[in-house]
């Protein structure tokens, strides 16, 4: 009814949509870009908002309109530029290479005043392939043809990125050299290409990603000897098939490799020989292959795969392994052992970057099963937390001091649940007792204790040697109140170092540390000297120089030859890094055993060094959306808002919005940071008829107005948010 054309092309022309009840069939494009219509009604009413009467409205002004191009009348679109009375249809501007802006106000611009690309002199004139169709395309300022505005020599047949935005949606369209998203996806609406706001279709096809759920599940001993095959697999039996915890590429049945349950660890030969080779391979893994002889005493041939098996690259499997971040544990090494290792013991390779992003990525995905795993310890240790208040009256500005006289106070317990009210320097009380003013002194107290003299290092930190805070048994109180941090809903410390973990966890006397934990300039500096000796002249200088503080760290050794340095350098590292600070660590490793925290460390060593001793990971899109759960109705609308939701998350998480997901959370639950133990209760989102969004911090609820489109959504998103933290802060 607008374009008068009976064309079906949703590629050029959009969606065509008959509705019969009404008579009526329109192109999606040619009714967005019609001038004189505007959503009038909600998502779910006419055409995606568009009312039948105000379409009818539109149809009765454009047949008094003439086409400037094909002269026939209902020309709905009229060019914006100032003075141009030009109207035409929709295909008639396509064919005559007008452009029509699909962002904001929905602009068309005619054939003379359309927006170009511009292009510098010293550019090639020359012709490259079309990175999505790989055909030539000559570098010419035409319509058919655009330009990447991120990448120098990316060019692009308009009608090839028009194709490949229908396909990867708002999401996933972006440049398919640099991957630029925000600059490609501008530029583009800009110069007329239609981005739909939906998923990528590869998303929304059914179990596109079946085949990847699928497990190994095959025995690949020389000798299996499950009677039912090498692929039978029976769970909790002898005949479970466990698969190499190192490439997960290979398998074996329990009773096949004298396994006696489910957790005892395996790997396969090829994983084995590339520990071997790489000199990471343990006394504990020798004692593990003895374990795989039979009782009985013969010997279970070992992993040699059958022909019919498909097999990995013996590469891909080194890099994979030689990068992962669970083979330190798995050779029961402890975590700093690699730094001891001599350089030419160390194997060193170049990744590919598709490698180096695979390794991130499983290393991340390790992170977060760890960090799921220390909520749930956490949970089980606040069980012991009791309705019983102890109130705890803290001044922003004096946290420490105000913290320490909080916990010593006589009615103080770990057990009671803490009440946090804040007062300024002049005793005016700010009374707050909910759970948002109890994760701001957390934050308070875990920063402060992170810079304070009690530790030192840059990011990773070690235990200092303060003698005064030791009489004072502060190290015993910063244990403490790391503890009562981490059980009543406080940050992720994520300072400590490896070394100081693992003393904390497995003894000082079982761990050696590495030149990394010095943090005295002056100390690291002779280290390097003795350990960088080239000649056993320069090494016997080098003491000379040093001789009293070698003296007073009792590490004096006769030194005959160039070797002896190594022993000397591991001398010096214990003593200063482990030996010197013993009275504090035993004081800090007393306050952490506070509601059976050091116990829980010690049994969970991996968990807890996911949250002890890493920063917690930037906050996301997918992290805020897993962490709300949305309550929702049978109403179409709030499924519509769910969408907005989801379309705004992406915009914060792209930049396209001036609030941060840190802004979200701190809105919904007063922190800016999801606590190590996850929030109680956990962050729900409710769509409701209101005019502006309600952060609900005594519930952790997000409650969320339902809009007619996504722009008044995210206006009311941002407006709100940032004037309510605005107003706190001030």
């Amino acid at each position: 009814v607008l374009c008068g054309r009976t064309d079906d092309c949703p590629e050029k022309y959009g969606e065509k949509r008959t509705f019969v009840e009404y008579s009526l069939t329109v192109h999606y494009y040619c009714l967005l870009m019609s001038s004189g219509i505007w959503q009038r009604g909600e998502e779910d009413e006419g055409v995606d908002g568009f009312l039948i009467t105000d379409i009818r409205k539109e149809v009765n002004r454009a047949a008094k309109l003439k086409c400037n191009i094909c002269k026939k009348k209902g020309a709905s679109i009229g060019c914006v530029a100032p003075k141009c009375k030009r109207s035409y249809h929709f295909p008639c501007g396509i064919k005559k290479e007008c452009i029509f802006q699909f962002m904001e106000d929905f602009r068309s611009y005619c054939w003379e005043h359309k927006p170009v690309q511009t292009f510098m002199d010293k550019e090639s004139r020359g012709a490259s392939q079309c990175t999505i169709c790989l055909d030539l395309v000559e570098h010419l300022p035409t319509y058919t043809i655009l330009k990447s505005p991120c990448c120098k020599n990316a060019w692009f047949h308009r009608e090839c990125l028009q194709y490949q935005a229908l396909s990867a949606g708002i999401f996933f369209f972006r440049c398919t050299v640099c991957n630029n998203k925000d600059k490609f996806q501008k530029e583009m609406l800009r110069m007329g290409i239609y981005i739909p706001e939906r998923d990528a279709s590869w998303e929304l096809e059914e179990n596109a990603y079946q085949d990847l759920l699928q497990c190994y599940q095959h025995c690949d001993i020389k000798r299996c000897l499950c009677k039912k095959g090498r692929d039978y697999n029976e769970p909790d039996s002898k005949w479970e098939i466990k698969r190499c915890q190192c490439c997960g590429s290979r398998g074996t049945h329990l009773a096949c490799s004298s396994l006696k349950s489910w957790e005892q660890n395996w790997e396969c030969i090829e994983c084995r020989s590339i520990f071997a080779k790489s000199g990471k391979y343990g006394r504990k893994k020798k004692r593990s292959l003895a374990t795989s002889e039979k009782t009985d005493g013969t010997t279970c041939l070992m992993e040699e795969p059958s022909p019919k098996t498909p097999r990995q690259s013996s590469g891909s499997q080194h890099n994979f392994l030689l990068q992962s971040p669970k083979i330190m544990y798995q050779n029961n090494l402890s975590p700093c052992s690699h730094l001891e290792l001599p350089a030419s013991n160390r194997v060193t390779m170049s990744l590919s970057p598709l490698m180096l992003n695979r390794n991130w990525s499983l290393r991340q995905k390790h992170l977060r099963e760890q960090r799921k795993e220390v909520c749930k310890i956490l949970k089980e240790l606040k069980l012991q937390v009791n309705t019983k208040t102890t109130r705890l009256n803290i001044n922003a500005d004096d946290i420490w001091n105000s913290a320490l006289k909080g916990f010593r106070q006589r009615n103080f317990s770990p057990t009671n649940t803490i009440e946090i009210n804040f007062i300024n320097c002049k005793n005016k009380s700010k009374t707050d007792t909910s759970a948002a003013s109890k994760h701001h002194f957390f934050q308070l107290l875990v920063l402060h204790l992170q810079n304070s003299s009690l530790f030192e290092g840059s990011s990773a930190k070690n235990l200092s040697l303060d003698f005064q805070a030791v009489k004072e048994n502060l190290y015993f109180e910063a244990g403490k109140m790391i503890a009562v941090s981490l059980v009543h809903g406080g940050p992720s410390p994520g300072f400590f170092s490896k070394t100081l973990f693992d003393c904390l966890v497995y003894g000082p006397e079982n761990v050696k540390p590495a030149l990394e934990d010095v943090a005295d300039v002056d100390v690291a500096q002779t280290i390097k000297m003795i350990k960088y000796a080239n000649s056993l002249s320069s090494l016997q200088s080098t003491i000379h120089d040093c001789y009293e503080f070698l003296a007073a760290a009792g590490c004096l050794r006769p030194v005959t030859a160039l070797c002896d340095k190594n022993m000397l350098v591991n001398d010096i590292l214990i003593h200063h890094v482990i030996k010197r600070i013993i009275s504090p660590l035993e004081s800090f490793r007393q306050g952490l055993k506070t509601l059976g925290v050091l116990e829980k460390m010690q049994m969970h060593p991996d968990a807890f060094s996911s949250v002890l001793c890493h920063k917690p990971k930037r906050l996301s899109a997918e992290t805020i959306c897993d962490l709300f759960t949305i309550h929702s109705s049978s109403d179409v609308k709030e499924v519509k808002g769910a969408d907005f939701w989801m379309g705004y998350l992406q915009d914060v998480e792209s930049g396209e919005s001036v609030v941060t997901f840190e802004d979200i959370l701190l809105f919904v639950t007063g922190s800016s940071s999801i606590p190590s133990i996850g929030f109680d209760p956990e962050p729900t989102i409710k769509f409701l008829r209101i005019r502006y969004p309600i952060g609900d911090r005594l519930l952790n609820c997000l409650e969320l107005p339902i809009t007619n489109t996504y722009q008044q959504f995210k206006n009311k998103m941002e407006l709100t948010i940032r004037n309510t933290l605005r107003v706190e802060r001030e």
